[in-house]
């Protein structure tokens, strides 16, 4: 299966060449504009001298006009450049930052997981952060160029006045460079190290948000809040420490620059005093002085821009170039189909076996919460057919044969904590926007009185992970996208462990309707939904270890009768 990612491994610095590759028009466009800009900015200083110079040789309106209408231009070309250089960088800076968003984006989103120990909030972190960072190389190429200009400029112009300050300027701008590149290292490696421990704070406020709950349920709030604490100062920590690096980089470069600048006046200033240069190179010389303190200190910064860039990148890398976990076959699952589990050993799974016809309605009776989880990954295909034993087949197909897409087209494996989006109702129900069920699984679901709660009815508004829903409306809302989906075999996981007994009892009912003549398993303890089923399966300890009604099994079994009975 091809993923969405290219099909090469992409290492921190083919992301970077791919970046710049993919934007070499704009960054010709922007460092000829901005290039222009700098030359501007230089042409200034010069053209202020050679004014002075001919106006004290040729004191005439004419030669004060032609001055004026010569500053006029370059003044126009210095704010044009700017304006349409910066826009056509930033754009793109903004175009490929985006690029990278959705790569990475793509690759947490795939349906099999990718062999990186990275959790959701890392992923974002590099999705949304080290994108941009990254994207950044776009924008500093040009500008590096451009600074690179207006330096070699105004040390040609100062040149032409007397060789000694343009060679002042290019070995003081060598000097200064060689300096900050050893001092940018560092800033590169804390920027890379700040950028892991935001992500791994950003993951664990994440994994808070989703269990905050829980965590209230048993007490253990305190004790999580503790550890977020703690990923939290070490990540602000590490944030001071490059804050430090970075002050230390731009007052170091700020004060070469001026030492620069200052020698250049005060070189200029003792030939003008002894005659060497005229007083128009004297002001010539003062003004690039000054000016070059800007491109320089452009210049200077762009080493770290460049290190920042690379270690984002190399974050991205880790994304876009950490391989599948499986890798799925070509094959569809037949229509309709039976689902078999073959001596499954995985967990807490001990060679499991048992089968469910197709338009079978079984329920499963798992006495070990544990249990019923790790069938439910192995349904999902969350864990990879090579990591247990066994085979699981649909259709009569392995998994292993099937590509994930197909499957996961075929079977939906709907979990207990189904994840609710901010939206609507109705966008919850049908993300895609396609199923013609919506309205049979909004009432098989139970979920006709928060629709009619409000006036907007499907359109009311859903706000993030269901925050405005009580907790038995997210597990309705998230039976109601299960139901909707209309696979051929459902897989749902404690569907109704949130509801009173009256609403379990109709919902057991209608999902059994509903799902009349097509495939279903549920995972559950609920008599309702075991009264429902077709038979039921017991596991227990690893195994199925019993098989008939709900009541014959609360009959004639005393510890299913214990376990399922309220």
């Amino acid at each position: 299966m091809k993923t969405p990612d290219t099909q090469r491994p992409r290492p921190g610095s083919d992301i970077l060449r791919t970046a710049l590759r993919r934007n070499t028009g704009a960054m010709v466009w922007g460092t000829v504009l901005m290039g222009l800009y700098q030359a501007g900015e230089t042409a200034f200083p010069i053209a202020l001298g050679l004014i002075v110079e001919h106006t004290m040789q040729d004191r005439s309106l004419g030669a004060l006009g032609l001055s004026i209408a010569a500053l006029a231009v370059i003044i126009t070309t210095v704010s044009l450049s700017w304006r349409f250089g910066m826009r056509v960088l930033q754009k793109a800076n903004t175009t490929e930052a985006h690029r990278w968003r959705v790569r990475v984006a793509a690759c947490g989103l795939q349906p099999v997981a990718r062999d990186v120990d990275l959790k959701s909030g890392e992923v974002l972190t590099i999705a949304t952060e080290d994108a941009d960072q990254t994207a950044d190389i776009v924008e500093v190429v040009p500008l590096l160029i451009s600074s690179l200009v207006a330096v070699v400029v105004a040390a040609v112009a100062l040149g032409l006045a007397d060789i000694r300050l343009g060679l002042l300027v290019m070995a003081g701008t060598v000097a200064i460079l060689s300096i900050l590149a050893v001092m940018s290292k560092r800033i590169g490696a804390s920027t890379q190290e700040q950028q892991a421990r935001v992500a791994r704070a950003g993951a664990k406020v994440a994994d808070l948000i989703i269990g905050l709950r829980p965590l209230h349920g048993f007490g253990g709030n305190h004790a999580a809040f503790g550890s977020y604490r703690k990923v939290s100062a070490d990540a602000k920590r590490q944030a001071i420490t490059v804050a430090k690096v970075n002050g230390t980089y731009a007052g170091t470069a700020l004060a070469l620059n001026a030492v620069l600048a200052a020698a250049v006046s005060l070189t200029a200033g003792w030939l003008a005093f002894g005659g060497q240069i005229t007083i128009g190179e004297l002001v010539m010389a003062v003004g690039l002085a000054q000016f070059i303190m800007e491109p320089l200190k452009l210049f200077s910064e762009m080493p770290k821009y460049v290190m920042i860039a690379r270690a984002s990148a190399a974050r991205m890398a880790l994304v876009l170039t950490a391989p599948p976990i499986t890798t799925p076959g070509p094959q569809r699952p037949a229509a309709g189909g039976d689902l078999q589990v073959d001596c499954v050993r995985y967990g807490s799974l001990r060679k499991l076996k048992f089968e469910v016809a197709a338009g079978e309605f079984v329920a499963i009776a798992a006495y070990q919460p544990r249990a019923a989880a790790d069938l439910a990954s192995v349904l999902a295909v969350n864990v990879a057919p090579h990591a247990y034993e066994g085979v699981v087949r649909v259709s009569g197909q392995a998994l292993a044969d099937l590509s994930i897409e197909a499957v996961r087209e075929h079977m939906l494996v709907n979990p207990y904590d189904g994840e609710i989006f901010a939206g609507t109702l109705r966008t919850n129900i049908d993300p895609s926007g396609t199923s013609r069920t919506i309205s049979e699984a909004v009432e098989a679901s139970m979920l006709t009185d928060v629709v009619a709660l409000h006036r907007d009815g499907l359109d009311y508004a859903v706000r993030d992970r269901g925050a405005n829903l009580s907790g038995g409306q997210r597990q309705r809302l998230s039976l109601a996208r299960a139901l909707a989906a209309d696979t051929d075999v459902l897989v749902l996981r404690d569907p109704t462990t949130a509801v009173d007994a009256v609403t379990e009892q109709l919902i057991a009912r209608n999902v059994a309707e509903l799902r009349r003549g097509r495939t279903t398993v549920v995972l559950t303890s609920s008599p309702a939904l075991l009264d429902a089923a077709d038979r039921v399966l017991v596991l227990d300890d690893g195994v199925i270890t019993a098989e008939d009604t709900h009541r014959n099994l609360l009959a004639g079994d005393a510890d299913y009768c214990l376990a399922v009975a309220r």
